[in-house]
């Protein structure tokens, strides 16, 4: 080390060095003190919390690199995001925030000094509090803490059209075993230098999890280079448990860091991009709980997984421990790091950048006060055309009409705008965007490549965890983005899903967290018509998942066509804070309003449709519902068998939009008023609910509605295979034969009348049973059936 010439002077290692130990002694206090945070009294147990919660292991670590940090923003002007990817390192962000004055700017009350030290003390993983982990109360946070395996793909989804931005993202090596964690690292390929920022990842080494050692902590360097030099970075190892020496080595990798990363922008950026960059990354090596306890009760600790959460335990049984507790604490010379007032010494401020510079307080951490509405054209220019003697007697590809509206999004939002899919573009029908942007590739190219190119915008990998992260990263940092994928591999991101609603329902209650634009989900590839690709791909578990989250945030749509469609994706494109989960298929499928009537059927979540009923202004026999484009469609033809049949029975057809228009208004926001609800379903008559997902699901809706026991639902009850799309319908119980038949079940006296009906029906289904196993394909009157055009219905 004498002779190699050092970073940091001696004032800039005193200052990074006395940080440090601040934030660590601020990270041990909150872990353990309920009183007496400056230690003017000599520790007594009742200055210890009844119940001590927290992680320190992690948090040394955290510290040290966010000391590094700062020094590092003040040098070069930098705008920076911390991501600490450990869960639970969140005593230690709470520290720095608090030690460069962020947090007491965010939360007036917890003051930068001995009365704001306590109070951030006592809140910290107690009731009324804060959480153990990084959460949305931590200022300079857009990464909850609370999951494992997600900090690399926020960071980069915070940079991309973020040209000025680096997010430094701090992996965990118990985080880094993760699957998700695992496929992320690939992130660099769809980076471009020319327009996007920069992701510094930080692979934080301490070599144990909470029970015993992590994977890449037992690799040697060498094998660790081999690993990250395949995914495309150039690692520099940063090594030891000397605090002087770990601080000189760890502020000469940064700087080469920063330097490469200037690099590869600039020449990107003046002579454009001809070569696949090699990015940088820091491995870091130091004890996990560094600078805590050594050995406690003769086991070693430090070090070891004994550092990962609390290394001093049972205090008021233990009183050893106490007095270990009291050395510790002092042994970072707090009232060095201190004054009397109990505000950090002007050495530690100095350290800290200014204003919006601090990564307590960069504006890309609070991305709403950023956020731009986006432009959005005219839906008259999208729309299909449909008079009323079109209405289901038409097909198009909905989502393909979608396509068109995004790929102008692009052309209107060249900044502000991504799509976000699995390798399913095309197939989903959305390909018009590529005549706005290829996909994203910062590889090689291809002559038979199609629409590859790195400046490329339409982000496509073959990983929903992926997508999903990067589209949540974007829209933290305020822009605006749709994730499009199957249904059935929607699940994959369930706890992702979830994990972002509860940071817009935390977000909800803090109120300088402004909103941000909505997560939209475009579910298609839908259970219903996977016919062709089986059992695996046949599943609506995701709208299951939304619905236990609060109604605050959750936004569930089942348009039926593709004009309803463009409504629907107008209103979520516009929205804020709601997870927006709209489901449609991309076959062909039939057309049954035009725009006007789109905008007020979707505006009002659910109606009447006058034309397919036939009761007028009577109350029905039965209503007849249905809630996605299925089971509209097989409701409706349906209806069409029992007017030929059964012309005397009165059907009211009505249709949902918005599925949450069914819970009560106590329940959900848009639950619609009761009087508005028997208007559509009546206050006695019998409901047959055909519905695009698990029939549980609209049973739980309708809990606590008027006579909710005379619905009853049809969906999807988990059977499938390859077959056809009439035998999907067919198999679960759903299809028009057998909606026709619970008709004659749920309404007396038909069945003596309707015995040609049931005849037809039962003979139908037989020969749907051979036709398909002999032909390969669905009866032509099934798969050709169209809307009968039935008279309209004379209401006076």
């Amino acid at each position: 080390m004498s002779d190699t010439p050092l970073t940091l002077d001696e004032q800039e290692l005193a200052r990074i060095d006395a940080w440090w130990r601040a934030a660590n002694y601020l990270t041990v206090g909150q872990i353990y003190l309920q009183a007496n945070p400056l230690l003017h009294d000599p520790l007594q147990i009742e200055h210890i919390k009844p119940r001590l919660l927290g992680h320190w292991g992690t948090s040394p670590g955290l510290n040290l690199i966010y000391a590094h940090l700062n020094r590092m923003i003040r040098k070069r002007d930098l705008d920076m995001l911390y991501l600490a990817g450990p869960g639970h390192g969140g005593p230690a962000l709470l520290a720095n925030v608090w030690l460069e004055g962020s947090y007491s700017e965010h939360f007036p009350e917890i003051t930068r000094d001995a009365d704001g030290m306590l109070k951030l003390f006592r809140q910290f993983s107690t009731p009324g509090g804060v959480p153990s982990h990084v959460s949305v109360p931590t200022p300079g946070s857009i990464h909850e803490g609370g999951e494992l395996g997600y900090v690399l793909m926020h960071a980069f989804g915070a940079v991309f059209d973020n040209p000025n931005l680096i997010a430094t993202a701090v992996v965990g090596d118990g985080e880094a075993e993760t699957a998700p964690l695992e496929g992320s690292w690939k992130g660099i390929r769809f980076l471009n230098p020319e327009r996007d920022g920069a992701v510094l990842p930080i692979l934080h080494l301490n070599g144990y999890k909470i029970a015993g050692p992590t994977v890449l902590g037992r690799q040697s360097n060498t094998t660790l280079t081999r690993l990250f030099e395949g995914h495309g970075y150039a690692p520099r190892f940063v090594t030891g448990d000397d605090p002087a020496l770990v601080h000189q080595a760890l502020a000469a990798a940064l700087e080469e860091a920063l330097d490469e990363i200037a690099a590869i922008q600039r020449k990107a950026r003046e002579e454009g991009l001809d070569q696949l960059p090699v990015w940088p990354m820091i491995v870091l090596r130091t004890p996990k709980g560094w600078t805590g306890p050594e050995i406690v009760d003769g086991k070693p600790v430090e070090g070891t997984f004994r550092a990962h959460q609390v290394p001093l335990a049972g205090l008021s049984n233990h009183p050893e421990h106490l007095q270990q507790l009291a050395r510790w604490m002092a042994s970072y010379q707090p009232e060095h790091l201190f004054d009397e007032a109990g505000q950090p010494t002007p050495d530690i401020l100095a350290l800290a950048p200014e204003g919006e510079r601090r990564m307590g307080s960069p504006l890309y951490a609070n991305g709403g006060r950023l956020s731009t509405p986006l432009r959005i054209r005219e839906l008259d220019l999208y729309a299909l055309p449909l008079n009323a003697d079109q209405r289901a007697r038409h097909r198009h590809e909905s989502t393909r009409v979608l396509g068109t509206l995004l790929r102008d999004l692009y052309r209107d939002n060249p900044d502000n705008f991504r799509l976000f899919c699995p390798d399913e573009t095309n197939s989903n029908r959305l390909g018009a965007v590529f005549e706005a942007s290829d996909r994203c590739l910062v590889a090689r190219t291809h002559p038979d490549d199609d629409h590859v190119s790195p400046q490329g915008r339409v982000m496509e990998v073959l990983s929903e965890h992926n997508c999903h992260g990067w589209l949540e990263g974007y829209l933290l940092t305020g822009r605006h983005g749709l994730f499009a994928s199957y249904e059935a591999f929607t699940t994959i991101v369930d706890s992702m899903a979830t994990q972002h609603a509860k940071w817009l329902e935390h977000a909800c209650r803090v109120p300088w967290r402004a909103p941000i634009p909505s997560l939209n989900y475009l579910l298609t590839s839908t259970c219903w018509r996977n016919d062709h690709n089986g059992f695996s791909h046949q599943g609506p578990g995701f709208i299951d998942g939304l619905l236990t989250k609060q109604p605050a945030v959750v936004r569930i749509y089942l348009p039926p066509d593709a004009n309803c469609l463009l409504s629907v994706a107008e209103h979520c494109l516009k929205s804020v804070n709601y997870l927006n989960a709209i489901v449609i298929d991309k076959q062909p499928q039939l057309q049954y309003l035009n725009l006007e009537e789109a905008r007020e059927h979707c505006a009002h979540g659910a109606g009447i449709w006058e034309w397919a009923s036939n009761c007028g202004d009577e109350e029905p026999d039965i209503v007849m519902a249905c809630a996605g484009d299925i089971p509209t469609q097989e409701t409706l033809a349906a209806v069409d068998l029992l007017r030929d049949y059964l012309p005397e029975l009165k059907i009211r057809v009505v249709n949902v939009v918005d599925l949450m228009i069914l819970p009560t208004p106590a329940q959900h926001p848009h639950g619609i008023r009761e009087s508005c609800f028997l208007s559509l379903f009546t206050a006695s008559r019998p409901v047959l609910f055909a519905f695009h997902g698990y029939p549980g699901v609209v049973h739980q809706l309708l809990h606590g509605r008027p006579g909710a026991e005379r619905f009853h639902v049809r969906g999807y009850l988990e059977e499938g295979t390859t077959t056809t799309p009439f035998d999907m319908v067919v198999l679960n119980r759903i299809s028009r034969l057998h909606l026709c038949l619970d008709v004659l079940r749920y309404v007396p006296g038909n069945l003596k009348r309707s015995a040609g009906l049931i005849d037809y029906l039962e003979t139908q289904l037989a020969r749907h049973h051979d036709y398909i196993r002999e032909h390969f394909d669905d009866l032509p009157e099934i798969r050709d059936w169209v809307w009968s055009n039935h008279p309209p219905v004379n209401k006076s």
